[in-house]
């Protein structure tokens, strides 16, 4: 009895929202593009690589990933350990036996399944903790991304290593050091609140 393989898909964590923000630019491109379109474009795969929360988020997801695969292989290995005994017991068992024995093993092969439905299914603990770990870099990303489009007034800000192909982008239209530099800033702020907090906590328990 074999017990399907769920298969878990870690790419493109973060690029759902500007892929389809992307999308609906490239549709509605031939109506602005008589009056000139502004264009802009960014590398989310740079922004990420460089992005300390984002980093940290990512190892504590692989982390909880591991812990939940090899959780899930230790069923597997304890499944495999009863369908070998009971492939070796089986000849001399009567038919009663025999169908209590297949039960159990149906009924462990089904506790598996639905372990892995737990942990990695559409709804599973893996996408729960994504969302608490990763919704928030993503959604400063786009805050910011957003801004600058807005200060900058750009019609169209893409994603250059998203599915979009780009056959050629000037480095002039690239915000995404801008990005990273706004990201940083504010990563910076958020340091000094919490560093005023600890000094004045200090202070109330001396």
């Amino acid at each position: 009895m074999s017990v399907y393989n769920y298969k878990i898909d870690f790419d493109n964590v973060m690029k759902t929202e500007l892929l389809f923000i992307s999308t609906l630019c490239m549709l509605s491109m031939t109506i602005h593009a008589q009056r000139g379109a502004r264009i802009a474009y960014l590398d989310m795969n740079v922004i990420l690589s460089k992005n300390k929360e984002f980093i940290t988020a990512n190892r504590l997801l692989d982390e909880k990933t591991a812990q939940w695969k090899k959780e899930i292989e230790l069923k597997k290995t304890q499944l495999k350990r009863i369908e070998d005994q009971f492939a070796v017991e089986k000849i001399l068992l009567t038919p009663e036996l025999i169908a209590d024995r297949e039960l159990e093993i149906k009924d462990f092969a089904s506790e598996v399944i639905s372990l892995q439905e737990k942990r990695f299914g559409p709804n599973g603990d893996m996408m729960i903790q994504k969302n608490q770990l990763l919704k928030p870099v993503q959604d400063q990303i786009l805050s910011i991304v957003q801004d600058i489009a807005k200060e900058r007034k750009y019609d169209f800000v893409f994603d250059r290593s998203s599915d979009i192909i780009m056959l050629y982008s000037a480095k002039n239209y690239d915000i995404s050091e801008l990005v990273l530099r706004r990201i940083q800033a504010q990563e910076r702020i958020k340091e000094r609140k919490i560093n005023s907090a600890k000094k004045v906590l200090g202070k109330v328990n001396n």
